[in-house]
């Protein structure tokens, strides 16, 4: 099996999204790139910019510098997801903080009745703090100047995959030359599987998928939940967007006009009603 290979014997593809916002369900991908290892070397690569289906606000072009007019062209998801996701097939993915890519590209794999990825994946980010512990932080351009990577333009996908797979080759490296690939997941904390934050199975809980519809509705919605000030009391918020994350998924939502969002943990909202 290709999990008790020795990493060294593997393919992987590192990815990376720039995306309209924080949040899956709200946000939109506005760029994605992937590199492809194998045999000690770089052997393809994908990036496309694509077309939301709204104009970006300046304070997101602000951080990845992608503008409206830069993509006024670009294809749309719909058309790049099924190339994308044929690239990614042969490999195990990594990506630094995988959750947040995960949970925007598994949206988009649903919605268009692409299978979810099989192999589960690295998370470079996890993988730092298990073996680069006395880096004062564990994010990708801190990591990248411990370890000498260059990291090209900051917060542009093709540029932020080439250093995400040095820095996760780097990683493995630390691991032992020799480790299997099923021993790195056990250093990471085990696999990261694509079912996890796949929003089919969210839906199949009526108070989650109340919350999934008001989302895309962009409507108010009442909750109960049993935590915070008011624990079981019905409360009317506007939701933001669903955080999908390892250990606990939360909503974030605000539960008044220009109120600063909160988070709601998805297992303490006990009900929903639009």
């Amino acid at each position: 099996m290709e999990h008790d290979r020795p990493w060294s014997e593997s393919t992987f593809i590192a990815i990376d999204l720039e995306t309209t916002g924080k949040y899956p369900l709200d946000a939109e991908i506005c760029e994605i790139a992937a590199v492809k290892w194998r045999g000690g070397q770089i052997i393809d690569e994908y990036q496309t910019l694509v077309k939301p289906s709204r104009p970006m606000g300046d304070e997101v072009i602000a951080i990845h510098h992608i503008t409206n007019e830069m993509v006024a062209n670009a294809p749309s998801i719909k058309e790049v997801l099924p190339t994308f996701h044929q690239f990614i097939q042969d490999g195990f993915l990594m990506a630094h903080h995988a959750p947040f890519d995960m949970g925007f590209l598994t949206v988009e794999f649903e919605k268009a009745r692409l299978p979810l990825p099989v192999k589960p994946v690295f998370c470079t980010c996890l993988l730092a703090r298990r073996l680069v512990p006395e880096s004062p932080n564990h994010r990708l351009a801190t990591l990248a100047q411990n370890f000498g990577i260059d990291t090209g333009q900051a917060h542009r996908a093709l540029d932020d995959t080439k250093a995400c797979l040095q820095l996760g080759l780097k990683c493995f490296e630390l691991a032992g030359a020799e480790a299997k690939v099923t021993e790195i997941f056990k250093i990471q904390g085990g696999d990261i599987p694509w079912s996890q934050f796949s929003i089919m199975t969210l839906k199949s809980n009526p108070v989650f998928a109340r919350i999934v519809e008001a989302l895309d509705r962009k409507s108010e919605l009442q909750i109960s939940y049993s935590g915070g000030s008011r624990p079981g009391e019905p409360r009317t918020i506007m939701p933001l967007g669903i955080v999908r994350n390892l250990d606990d998924d939360f909503l974030v939502a605000q539960d008044e006009p220009n109120a600063v969002p909160k988070r709601y943990f998805l297992k303490r909202i006990i009900g929903s009603a639009l």
